[in-house]
């Protein structure tokens, strides 16, 4: 079956946002952690939330120590008040585009303004809404509601801000006939927004579309309802579980998006769970190759391989004679750390990335056979090209291992503030540069008794630039499972936006220095070419960062092609 992510599924802003608020409380103290009703409308998030001890509670007596997270919804200023006179710590999760909503109906209900808000009345956002108004609100969900409105001189319209866009533009037009001095805000949130226009544009595209997200979730049935006026077959799951198989076996390509409150992880259960029917159109030929495609990127080989392009690329940046030897060491020592990484730190991966989550498990023992005879024939290797070499390489894979295994031991684990190399903030990504930055380019130098220092310096700092870049990307698409183990990446410690910009700001560095050392005469114009995968690197940050497409195995593989481009460069440019 062909699968089609929505480029704008998952987590909006504010829920994101909230999720990050409550993961980072959970996993620093031990203090009674609660949230003022359910934090976001997912049953499986809450699952979750639960398992790391944190409580939702709609009552708040007999509360008195411990943190409270104020949901992403919103709650009326009643119960901000009764929340303070607790004594709780009070986290502030609400989204802000609903404490937007909230301030212009307090706002303009002070002018002696009446507040319109088009919603359901029962959702939690509305109901913390109409807190604001002070009694001088009223909530309709359609056009046909707005004949029982008041006659009032003064009035204005807000909607929940997770509004059905069409129907908010029916109930605006009816209100301004009525009441023509009618004040009108646009507070439907921009995810919605574009959840729905992309909804729209599937429509005559695809066979069928699948919508996830809780059955409950307001959002998630304004996709719902957005899809089938679109004409679009649809089916609502809220997991993978939920599917109808048989229905879906007669279609060819199905879309997959979801609503703002479904992680990542579900939506990536679903779409695995999709790809394994086989439709009844479907050719052999696609299925093997699809299979084989999954098994290069997710066994590892295809960042290896990736690697091993590069390391050759850098051969002839760094000035050196070109040959496959190190290259093929970099292949070895990349793939079997990725390998023994995956299988150490496997945590993150059930949430951030099941699809190789599932295959880890499925392939465990051949892919530590494969690991094991990669480092061994790397090691084997090495001692053939000179003791220095052997002894680097062996000292970079124990550091390799022990990235992931605890140092402290476990009676004083609790006492130290960090057991492992990966507890340090920012580790994995710093670690993962330094070492791609030695393997490639440090390495091969041990042995050389005579060499030309600018060129190796300038593919030292191109090298771990772009590694970092790499690994810091990899990062930010995998955050939502970092959190939920409590890893504090780089995105995690800096925050996602920060995280970008500085990548950004690396990308830049890595153009001066690519396009000033050959104007100077530091190394040889084919640093000029080195430019092309480093542009292509920053357009998956910028097509990631504006959501042209959605984070999944093909876009992953995506960012391990430009590594790829640069090996297919060098070998251009040698026959030239």
């Amino acid at each position: 079956m062909k699968v089609k992510f929505a480029k704008t599924a998952g987590f909006c802003m504010g829920v994101r946002r909230a999720m990050e608020m409550v993961l980072a409380e959970a996993n620093r103290g031990d203090d009674p952690l609660f949230t003022f009703g359910p934090l976001i409308h997912n049953n499986q998030v809450l699952n979750l939330l639960a398992s790391k001890g944190v409580q939702p509670v709609d009552d708040l007596d007999g509360l008195q120590t411990g943190r409270i997270v104020i949901r992403a919804h919103g709650i009326p200023p009643q119960k901000r008040q009764a929340l303070r006179e607790t004594g709780l710590k009070i986290i502030d999760a609400t989204c802000p585009k609903v404490a937007r909503v909230q301030a212009i109906i307090r706002y303009h209900t002070k002018k002696g303004y009446t507040a319109v808000i088009v919603g359901d009345e029962d959702h939690a956002e509305v109901i913390g809404l109409m807190g604001y108004s002070k009694g001088q609100g009223h909530v309709i969900q359609s056009a046909e509601g707005v004949p029982s409105l008041p006659h009032v001189d003064r009035i204005f319209v807000v909607a929940q801000t997770t509004q059905n866009e069409e129907n908010y533009r029916q109930v605006v037009k009816a209100l301004k006939k009525r009441y023509p001095d009618l004040l009108v805000f646009d507070t439907i949130c921009d995810a919605t927004r574009e959840r729905q226009e992309e909804v729209r544009s599937l429509a005559g595209h695809v066979d069928a579309l699948v919508v996830v997200g809780g059955y409950h979730s307001g959002n998630t049935q304004r996709l719902v309802e957005v899809s089938r006026s679109a004409g679009i077959p649809t089916f609502h799951v809220e997991t993978e579980k939920d599917l109808n198989k048989e229905e879906l076996r007669e279609m060819e390509l199905i879309a997959v998006t979801a609503g703002a409150s479904t992680p990542n992880w579900m939506i990536k259960d679903v779409g695995r769970e999709l790809e394994g029917i086989q439709g009844r159109r479907e050719g052999s030929l696609f299925r093997w190759s699809r299979r084989a495609f999954k098994f290069l990127v997710l066994s590892n080989l295809a960042v290896a391989s990736g690697a091993f392009c590069f390391a050759y690329a850098v051969t002839i940046l760094s000035e050196r004679k070109p040959d496959f030897i190190f290259p093929f060491l970099t292949f070895l020592y990349i793939y079997a750390m990725h390998v023994f990484n995956r299988f150490l730190d496997k945590g993150a991966s059930a949430y951030s990335d099941p699809e190789r989550a599932a295959f880890l498990k499925k392939y465990k023992y051949l892919l530590i056979t494969m690991g094991i005879a990669a480092i061994v024939t790397a090691l084997v290797l090495s001692y053939g090209i000179g003791f220095m070499t052997f002894l680097a390489l062996s000292t970079l894979s124990m550091l390799g291992i022990i990235y992931s295994i605890h140092l402290v031991p476990e009676s004083i684990r609790h006492k130290a503030p960090y057991s492992k190399i990966k507890d340090i903030p920012g580790s994995r990504t710093l670690s993962e540069a330094l070492a791609w930055a030695v393997i490639i380019t440090i390495l091969p130098l041990l042995e050389v008794n005579h060499m030309v220092w600018t060129p190796a310096i300038v593919s030292i700092f191109t090298v771990f630039f772009m590694g970092y870049i790499r690994s810091a990307f990899f990062d930010i698409i995998r955050v939502q499972g970092d959190l939920i183990v409590g890893s504090e990446t780089l995105p995690i410690t800096l925050g996602e936006k920060k995280t970008i910009l500085l990548l950004k700001m690396l990308i830049f560095l890595s153009a001066i220095i690519l396009c000033g050392a050959p104007i100077f005469g530091l190394v040889n114009s084919f640093s000029f070419l080195f430019l092309v995968p480093l542009f292509t690197l920053a357009l998956c940050l910028v097509a990631y960062e504006r959501s042209w497409i959605y984070p999944d195995i093909a876009f992953e593989a995506l960012v391990e092609g430009n590594f790829f481009l640069a090996g297919l460069l060098a070998v251009i440019w040698q026959a030239m």
